[in-house]
């Protein structure tokens, strides 16, 4: 029997002060903490990737839009 391959591992993304700013101000910061890690992660590295400032404020819009509705991970179709 072949070893098993570890699974790919990601970089951690620390959460940036702003995000978790807003997060509270849209009292969805237990939205976010119910996702799974890696949503969690996903989502840091994709909002602070950005080099755009209003980039960065779409994604971070786009993340709270899709934490208030539920059901949604990255505009897919998401059971939670």
């Amino acid at each position: 029997m072949p070893p098993k391959t570890p699974a790919a591992s990601r970089d951690r993304h620390p959460m940036p002060d702003y995000i978790l700013k807003e997060l509270k101000k849209a009292k969805l910061l237990d939205a976010y903490s119910e996702r799974p890690p890696y949503q969690q992660n996903d989502y840091i590295g994709w909002i602070t990737g950005a080099k755009r400032e209003e980039t960065r404020e779409k994604r971070l819009d786009q993340m709270l839009d899709e934490l208030k509705r539920g059901g949604v991970y990255m505009k897919m179709k998401w059971n939670g």
